[in-house]
């Protein structure tokens, strides 16, 4: 169990935020590490051409390590929507395949398998939950010998049910399909093992769980989709680009690996160095620790909330770093705003109350959140 991490974010003594999965704060370290990151700016002949590289080869060694992968088989991206369309430019679907998609799953992980369906007159099948709240059982038993795909989290984002994501690993690998995954609302806090589990491509966004900045995230490509067709054509994913005297000698040849999936600009100078200032607290903590320990704090709000009337989902049905919460009766009108005026901050999706801390979070924050329940009810 890892004790409360509270000194190392901004947040004052009288705010419970229990909404990591919005946005998570920034940690000082992080924080200090982008602002030094853009002060070089100030300074262009400070910077080398090597430090368009230096930063970013590191960053994408440490997200390596978090998912047990290697260095080589990971790409820079801006936004998941992002690593999701380069998996659906690459991914081969065709007329009459299914690719498979869980109902009310989060938007950037739909729109493209949309288009692409539409595209090559594939069907675009979305898959409910059923009354036992076991999404594992329903996408296994969706899996034939028509899907092509199935794209997914590790967790839904609106309540946090959990998918056994090895066992749909194999079941997608026996009929031939693919498995594209968005894991933007676990990663960090959810131990991952790319061997375990054999993905095709998983993105992820540094902004929530991950503790880093917006507008910067990293994928995972599997070997055999790494000759692949990028979503973007730039200088710095080509062989031979570290050069910048013969850059002019236009190179088919690109960077190894999942290099050439890139986004331009990757090597970000205010936004890398926070990404790998994050990634080293997460390793230092390691996810398992992490995971531990936010199981422990939601496994006891729900009996808290359970006690006072909330419908809580058994702690081996979610993630346990994700609650959701929900009123027999539907939510109260106002519900979030109403919590946000006693500086208790969850969101609402559909008809669950997320409540997602993480380590800035302590006991006084799930006090502070019970206590405001009991008297809304």
């Amino acid at each position: 169990m890892i004790a409360s991490q509270r000194h190392l974010f901004d947040m004052p003594d009288d705010i419970a935020y229990l909404n990591c999965a919005y946005m998570s704060p920034l940690m000082k370290p992080v924080i200090d590490a982008g602002v030094a990151g853009m002060s070089r700016k100030a300074q262009p002949w400070t910077i080398t051409p090597q430090d368009f590289f230096s930063d970013s080869e590191a960053a994408r060694g440490l997200f390596a390590r978090l998912i047990g992968a290697d260095a080589g088989d990971i790409a820079i991206v801006p936004s998941a929507s992002y690593g999701i369309a380069s998996a659906a430019a690459n991914v081969p679907v065709a007329k009459g395949q299914e690719i498979l998609v869980l109902a009310e799953q989060f938007p950037s992980n739909v729109y493209s398998w949309r288009e692409l369906a539409d595209s090559t007159g594939a069907t675009l099948r979305t898959l409910n939950k059923g009354q036992d709240g076991d999404w594992t059982r329903i996408i296994l038993d969706a899996i034939n010998d028509r899907t092509a795909m199935a794209a997914l989290p590790h967790n839904h984002w609106t309540d946090g049910s959990l998918i056994d994501l090895v066992a749909v690993g194999a079941k997608l690998r026996s009929v031939g399909a693919a498995l594209v995954l968005d894991l933007t609302q676990s990663l960090g806090a959810m131990p991952f093992s790319v061997p375990d589990v054999q993905p095709d491509f998983m993105v992820s966004a540094c902004y929530k769980w991950m503790l880093g900045p917006y507008s910067i995230g990293f994928m995972y490509v599997a070997p055999k989709w790494q000759a692949g067709r990028p979503l973007e054509q730039g200088w710095i994913t080509r062989a031979g680009s570290e050069n910048f005297a013969r850059l002019l000698d236009y190179a088919d040849g690109m960077q190894p690996g999942a290099r050439r999936y890139d986004m331009g600009e990757r090597s970000n100078f205010a936004l890398m160095p926070g990404a790998i200032q994050a990634m080293q607290h997460l390793l230092d903590w390691t996810p398992v620790a992490i995971s531990e320990t936010l199981g422990a704090r939601t496994a006891d709000i729900a009996s808290r909330a359970a006690a006072i009337g909330l419908l809580a989902p058994p702690d081996s049905a979610r993630a346990p770093h994700f609650l959701g919460l929900r009123f027999p009766g539907g939510a109260p009108e106002g519900l979030v705003q109403r919590l946000a005026a006693g500086q208790v901050h969850v969101s609402q999706r559909g008809d669950s109350m997320r409540v997602t801390p993480h380590l800035y979070n302590t006991d006084t924050d799930t006090e502070r959140l019970i206590d405001a329940l009991t008297r809304l009810l």
